[in-house]
Formats: structure tokens, C-alpha cells, sequence
């Protein structure tokens, strides 16, 4: 296969992105809603891939890859929606975003500048979440996508006044606040996998500390636990915090501590030499981390358990 084939198109601006998709002109040129994306793309494009230069949301009828775990767990036929933020690869062959759309809306980060939602759509996980962490909807919570989707479509198609940017700002966040609900709800209808997936999680950080593979790999990172568990560092995080009320960070650190401890009072290894067998490049972050868990110094616990 050549080289150029492989690189995926960098799309910096909306009318790029719409030229070479062959979709309708955008009539802003920050942000376009697109109704029924595969009656305009042609064929040979559709599963090309492409480096976003804005945000982009899809609402898909038809999603593939359901997952049935007994009668504990299950996904809904009603479609979902995905995300996918500047800078990001999306498409390619067998890729559920190349699936057809029912709706996409496209977002240039500028229509954000001067309101909330540029900091606040940076919170939203969801952006960073893989294919396969797709939302899949409920009946009730298609027709509320969609609902927001019409109204949004009206608006862009109607004649551009002093309110209107407003409008499609007080859209997006309502439409990103509800994703954000239903996810949540996902990972309550999916509790007995994501137990499952709490639990070899902790199974992996035992052995992280056990196998000693801080001294070859450094600390613990996110990555390493959503690698190896074949989730993003994101979902996996948002999972846990359902779960537990922790981020996968906060688990990290939280088993950290009893490691430390355990190498404070029972060798005779220096604090910086403890820092480095549980991965920490400086000592001071150790210090540091160890204090705000226990209050106390890796020193003067040391002297206080002595």
C-alpha cells in the first residue's frame, strides 16, 4: 500500500472537512449540522481516514460490536452516539465511524471563545473514549437526542440574528450534559462488567508492585492499567468513578501508601531509595504525595513506627 494512502487527511477547518466529503456548503463557517451524512458521501470516501481539526458528534441508528453478558448486562438497539475531538484520527475500513450517520455536527473549537462551554467541553471524558465505548441509547434517549438534534437543526437553518449563537451554545451544552447522563447511566446497566473489570484492575496493580516492575517501568501510570484492561485511559477512569467514587489515579495513590509504609518500617532502605523502588523519579514527589495521604513525612512516620 503507498505511503500516501496510509496518512490520514488533516481536515483545520469545517469547509475543508465539507469539500471532501462532498456535503452541502457550511452556512457558518465554525460549526454545521449534517442530516442523512450518507446520502452526499460518496463511496469511495467514506472510509477514509482523518485527523479532525474540530469537534465532532454522530448520531448513528445502527451500531454493531452489542455485547450480551447474561441478564446483567446489555446494550440498546436504538443507535448511539459517538465523539471525537481536534486533533484526533477518526474512519478507516471497519470503523464504526464510518457507519452511516444519521446526523453529524460538526464544532470548530473558535464557536466556543468568549462562553463557558470552551473550558467546560474539555471535562466532558467522553471525548477521548475509543469506538467500542460508544453511547447506546435507549428508546426514550434517541428521541431525546434526536429532539435536540431537530431543534438545533432549525435554528442553524433559520436566519442568523443577535441571539442566535447564544441558542446553539445553550444546545450544545444541553446536548453534551444529557450524553453525559446517559453514560453515566451505561455504566450502571454494564455494573457487574465493570466489577468484573474493577476487580482485574486491582489484580493488576498487585502485580504491578509484586513482579516489582516499578523499578523497570517508573510508577504505575493510567495507560498501562487501560492497556492492558483494552480500554481508554478515560472510560476507564469514569468507570472506577461510578464505581467507587475514584478516579483509576486515585486508586493508584491509594495503594501507593500501604507499599510505602510497608518499606518505611520494615528495611532499612533510605526514603529517596524507597521513592525510587516504587517508581518515583525525585524523592520530593514521594514526600509529597505521602504526606498528603497520612499527614506525616516518610521520615517522621518512620520514627513514629519505630
Amino acid at each position: 500500500m503507498k505511503k500516501e494512502e496510509l496518512t490520514p487527511t488533516k481536515f483545520r477547518s469545517l469547509t475543508e472537512a465539507h469539500l471532501f466529503f462532498d456535503l452541502p456548503k457550511p452556512k457558518h463557517p465554525l460549526i454545521s449540522l449534517v442530516n442523512e451524512v450518507h446520502s452526499f458521501m460518496p463511496q469511495d470516501k467514506m472510509y477514509h481516514r482523518h485527523v479532525l481539526g474540530f469537534y465532532k458528534i454522530s448520531y448513528k441508528p445502527k451500531l454493531s460490536g452489542k455485547v450480551e453478558y447474561g441478564q446483567d448486562y446489555y446494550d440498546f438497539d436504538q443507535g448511539g452516539l459517538l465523539f471525537a475531538a481536534p486533533g484526533q484520527i477518526v474512519g478507516g475500513k471497519g470503523s464504526e465511524d464510518s457507519a452511516c450517520s444519521q446526523f453529524s455536527l460538526f464544532i470548530h473549537p473558535d464557536f466556543f471563545w468568549g462562553y463557558p462551554l470552551a473550558k467546560k467541553i474539555k471535562q466532558f471524558g467522553f471525548f477521548s473514549y475509543s469506538i467500542k465505548e460508544t453511547l447506546h441509547l435507549s428508546e426514550e434517549e434517541k428521541n431525546t437526542v434526536l429532539s435536540i438534534f431537530s431543534f438545533m437543526e432549525t435554528e442553524l437553518n433559520s436566519r442568523i440574528d443577535d441571539f442566535s449563537h447564544d441558542v446553539v451554545i445553550s444546545q450544545i451544552e444541553l446536548l453534551l450534559n444529557y450524553a453525559n447522563r446517559f453514560y453515566k447511566r451505561q455504566f450502571l446497566t454494564r455494573k457487574t462488567v465493570a466489577g468484573n473489570l474493577l476487580e482485574k484492575f486491582e489484580a493488576l496493580l498487585d502485580e504491578y508492585f509484586k513482579d516489582d516492575l516499578s523499578v523497570e517501568y517508573g510508577l504505575p501510570s493510567v495507560s498501562y492499567f487501560a492497556d492492558h484492561l483494552n480500554l481508554s485511559p478515560s472510560y476507564l477512569s469514569d468507570m472506577l468513578r461510578s464505581l467507587t467514587g475514584q478516579s483509576t489515579q486515585q486508586h493508584i495513590h491509594d495503594r501507593l501508601i500501604p507499599e510505602a509504609k510497608q518499606l518505611l518500617s520494615a528495611t532499612d532502605l533510605s526514603v529517596g531509595e524507597v521513592a525510587f523502588a516504587l517508581g518515583f523519579e525525585h524523592s520530593q514527589s514521594f514526600n509529597n504525595l505521602f504526606k498528603s495521604k497520612t499527614k506525616l513525612s516518610p521520615s517522621e512516620f518512620r520514627r513514629s513506627f519505630n
